[in-house]
């Protein structure tokens, strides 16, 4: 069935039969010197074919197992609440809307002058914020480049460095569209345990030691469990990357301007190519959708190569709005108010879950509180779900093992909410 004398050729007629549905998903390619045999060619040649279909990310490379064709990944759960509930929705991840911007405010801000193919993608006030905010996070000079998001900013990052199939270590639990950005630019996660000070410096060790690539960490307001990086941990982590300072080191700081948790650096000056990534979703909404990106000099120009400067930058409109509303002493007012809100929404529902006996509980910091369990959620949910509530199981979250708990979404309950939510989360838990 496969043919060819080259590796080119062998690669095209595997890949065929991929497309064309006779080599199934998961099934087994011949070993390499039974291929060999069969086509009358060196071992090297179909090596060669074996290893770009793997780098292609048509297939997977089990070492001694052998070379399998590559499952298409299965539909991963999607951020968001769902509007249509009767439940009070405490699944969406939101931010609270009444802590967001009056963007009416802010319209007369955008210039009127158009701006064209070859103007600085980045507007210059904008960049010289932004380069002054950013400076604390930088282990040395850098550039600043924006995205269209966080995730869009790591997808990015992660393209312009490795190939697919390489191995990118992330935190277990994690964000659920970076494990749908990792499955889907074939890029194989490898899972790191994080804890209540953050990712646990052994295990990324492991990690590291085995072959990762790259590293994606959060270091404050961990979602889905709210954990930041203590100091000690921070410091772990700097001794791990600084010995094998050839892996890119991608700092996810979505929650940089609410974030009530110390910044804690990680990045060390042996790490030749980093990248810190602030993004303004959670701070201005969703829907002004842009994160800016501090990078080592190498890997900011990599990264314009993908943005494609002058075709795709982030609308000049957009950047208009969110220099407007963080350069505005009103809505720096409201940030401190808002960052003094979210903390609190942590510290009520923590204490009110202790108040009822309910051990285990981090207070943490962002959007939502994380609800370990030893057992799958489904049954804690439905119970909620019984009392009202809408939760996220937290099942979704896990890399290639569930996880158990429940993300909790904080940003709409008042006081007699939180007390109410407490008191159900026992019982739900009791039955």
């Amino acid at each position: 069935m496969i043919d060819g004398k080259s590796a080119n050729e062998i690669f095209d007629s595997i890949r065929q039969h991929i497309t064309s549905g006779q080599l199934a998903k998961g099934e087994t390619l011949p070993p390499v010197r039974e291929l060999a045999a069969r086509l009358g060619v060196n071992r090297n040649t179909v090596a060669s074919a074996y290893k770009r279909l793997v780098t292609s990310g048509l297939a997977l490379s089990l070492g001694r197992n052998g070379t399998v064709v590559k499952e298409t990944p299965a539909p991963t759960a999607l951020e968001g609440g769902n509007p249509h509930t009767p439940l009070t929705d405490l699944s969406s991840g939101n931010p609270a809307t009444t802590r967001l911007p009056d963007l009416a405010r802010y319209l007369s801000h955008i210039s009127r002058t158009p701006r064209l193919y070859g103007d600085a993608p980045v507007s210059p006030a904008l960049y010289d914020w932004a380069l002054e905010w950013m400076q604390d996070a930088m282990p040395a000079a850098g550039d600043i480049d924006l995205t269209n998001g966080a995730v869009d900013a790591i997808e990015r990052l992660l393209c312009a460095h490795l190939l697919p199939g390489d191995s990118v270590v992330v935190e277990d639990p994690c964000f659920l569209s970076s494990i749908s950005m990792l499955r889907y630019s074939g890029f194989n996660a490898s899972p790191v345990e994080i804890d209540g000070e953050g990712l646990v410096a052994e295990k990324l060790e492991l990690a590291l030691a085995k072959g990762a690539r790259a590293v994606i960490l959060t270091p404050r307001a961990h979602n889905p469990t709210g954990y930041s990086l203590s100091a000690a941990r921070a410091a772990a982590i700097q001794q791990v990357l600084s010995r094998y300072p050839q892996v890119l080191v991608i700092v996810d700081d979505h929650f940089a301007l609410l974030s009530s948790a110390a910044w804690h650096p990680v990045l060390t000056p042996q790490t030749q190519h980093w990248a810190v990534v602030r993004s303004m979703s959670k701070t201005l909404g969703p829907d002004l959708r842009l994160a800016f990106v501090a990078s080592d000099p190498a890997t900011s120009a990599r990264l314009r190569l993908r943005l494609n400067a002058g075709s795709q930058w982030v609308s000049h409109l957009l950047q208009d709005l969110v220099y407007a509303c963080l350069t505005d002493e009103a809505y720096q007012r409201t940030l401190t108010e808002s960052r003094l809100f979210y903390a609190g929404q942590q510290q009520k529902l923590a204490e009110a879950l202790g108040r009822h006996g309910v051990d285990g509980v981090l207070q943490g910091d962002g959007l939502n509180l994380w609800l370990p369990l030893a057992t799958p959620s489904q049954r804690t949910a439905f119970a909620l779900a019984k009392a009202g509530w809408l939760v996220r199981e937290g099942e979704a979250f896990g890399v290639n093992a569930p996880a158990h708990g429940l993300r909790i979404t904080l940003s709409t309950l008042n006081d007699n909410d939180i007390n109410r939510l407490a008191a159900d989360i026992y019982h739900a838990l009791s039955l």
